[in-house]
């Protein structure tokens, strides 16, 4: 079955920086498209990033762009997402996703706590 196990989240002050990862199971993970979504306090998913299966063909969420930086390591069934000059509105739980925004399959999430 699918698997997906994010991890890279914390407290981290304002301006400051994490790398987040997603390692895959499951499924076979270089065929897929992948996005990070997130999910503030109180309020519904919200879509950061996506990468194609061979990651050519990269997209960021305008709140995101220039700040966040989606990868992958198809050899290593992982996939990142490097977050620096992180802002308190980024504080969030951060998701992997096989496939698009509107699908199911994700992982159990990591918290990313942006706050002085």
């Amino acid at each position: 079955q699918v698997q997906l196990v994010e991890s890279g989240g914390g407290l981290v002050q304002p301006g400051g920086a994490l790398r987040l990862s997603c390692a895959a199971s499951g499924f076979t993970f270089s065929s897929w498209k992948m996005t990070w979504v997130r999910q503030p306090p109180g309020k519904g998913l919200e879509w950061v990033s996506s990468i194609t299966s061979g990651g050519v063909i990269i997209t960021y969420a305008d709140s995101v762009k220039g700040r966040f930086t989606i990868s992958r390591d198809n050899a290593k069934n992982t996939l990142y997402l490097q977050m620096n000059s992180l802002k308190p509105e980024d504080t969030a739980v951060y998701y992997c996703v096989k496939g698009s925004y509107s699908s199911t399959e994700r992982g159990q999430g990591t918290q990313v706590t942006v706050s002085s």
